[in-house]
């Protein structure tokens, strides 16, 4: 964000969505940012503004997708759970997720990542920000949907070649980055 708008002053903003839109209310904060999706279920969609394009911010890998995990043995709990399978989700949060894990992403880091579908390919959009939006790391590429997984590595390996490894460092200390 800071990159786009260096004027703007970055806060944290810890609780729930109401203590958040409180804190709001109360002229603690100009503007926060929350899920659309998030507000949505709550019953809050008054309170969007403005929604933030992939275009102006790519999201952590991974929003927006759901994930389930049961016993691998327990085949009645699978046979209900499969209708909720959308496979053109899981080849694009396949991909997303391939390169968090190279980059060794977690929940504090400045990496985003975002698929998309065209076709048979799968179109995955990498990046790795420094510290206060002072460096923006882009990589994208292309690959058949069978290949998601191999893509999200592509990625991060290019953001890797720009130097990722340095910044990612300097986030989390000397941690192993693949």
């Amino acid at each position: 964000m800071l990159a786009r708008r260096p004027d703007l002053q970055i806060r944290f903003l810890r609780g729930n969505v109401n203590t958040r839109l409180a804190k709001l209310d109360a002229g603690e904060y100009d503007a926060i940012i929350l899920a659309a999706a998030g507000l949505i279920r709550l019953g809050f969609e008054n309170r969007i503004t403005s929604a933030i394009s992939v275009d102006d911010s790519l999201p952590a890998g991974g929003q927006g997708a759901v994930g389930i995990e049961c016993r691998s043995v327990d085949a009645e709990i699978h046979a209900l759970l499969a209708p909720l399978h959308h496979e053109d989700t899981a080849v694009r949060v396949i991909a997303e997720r391939s390169l968090n894990k190279h980059l060794n992403g977690g929940c504090q880091v400045p990496i985003a990542c975002y698929a998309v579908l065209e076709g048979d390919d799968v179109w995955l959009r990498g990046l790795v920000g420094g510290p206060a939006g002072s460096v923006l790391l882009h990589a994208e590429a292309r690959a058949p949907q069978t290949s998601a997984q191999a893509l999200g590595v592509q990625v991060a390996e290019a953001l890797l070649a720009q130097g990722a490894a340095d910044i990612l460092k300097a986030v989390y200390g000397e941690a192993n980055i693949e």
